[in-house]
C-alpha cells in the first residue's frame, strides 16, 4: 500500500492541508483534524476522478490502494494537541525545555530538524506505551 503524505497545517480557527497529485495539488480544509481528513479524502477522490476524465495519467502511487499519511509541522501538531499536552509533559517526555517548546508551538521559532524528530519520537514512543497498557 502506498503512502501518500498530506501536509496539514493550522490557522486560528480551522485546519488546512495538501497533497501533491500528478501535475495538481488536492487541498482542503476543515473546522476538526476528523473534519480534515474527510474533506482531503473527498478532494484527492475528485482530482483523481478529474485526471481520469480528461484522460490523464495518473501517478503509480494512486493507481493501487492508497494510504493519507498526515505530516504535521512542528508548530501546528504543538497547537492541534495543546489541550492535551501541557509544555510540562511534553518537556517530560522530549526532553526539551517547556520555554523553548512554547517558541515552537507560537512560531516565534522553528526546531532544527533534529529537534523536531526528537518530538515526534517522544511522541511515537509515548503512543507504542500506550498500546500494550491493559486495564
Amino acid at each position: 500500500m502506498e503512502k501518500i503524505i498530506v501536509i496539514v497545517g493550522m490557522t486560528d480557527n480551522n485546519y488546512s492541508a495538501s497533497t501533491d497529485i500528478g501535475e495538481g495539488i488536492a487541498v482542503a480544509t476543515g473546522n476538526t483534524f476528523e473534519e480534515l481528513k474527510d474533506e482531503m479524502k473527498s478532494a484527492v477522490e475528485f482530482h483523481l476522478e478529474c485526471m481520469r476524465e480528461d484522460s490523464e495519467d495518473i501517478p503509480a502511487a494512486f493507481s493501487g490502494e492508497y494510504e493519507l499519511v498526515y505530516k504535521f509541522d512542528p508548530q501546528s501538531l504543538l497547537t492541534h494537541y495543546n489541550g492535551i499536552f501541557t509544555k510540562a509533559a511534553l518537556e517530560k517526555l522530549t526532553g526539551i525545555n517547556q520555554r523553548q517548546l512554547q517558541r515552537y508551538a507560537s512560531g516565534e521559532t522553528k526546531p532544527r530538524p533534529e529537534q523536531s524528530k526528537r518530538i515526534a519520537r517522544a511522541l511515537h514512543n509515548l503512543a507504542d506505551e500506550l498500546r500494550i497498557v491493559d486495564l
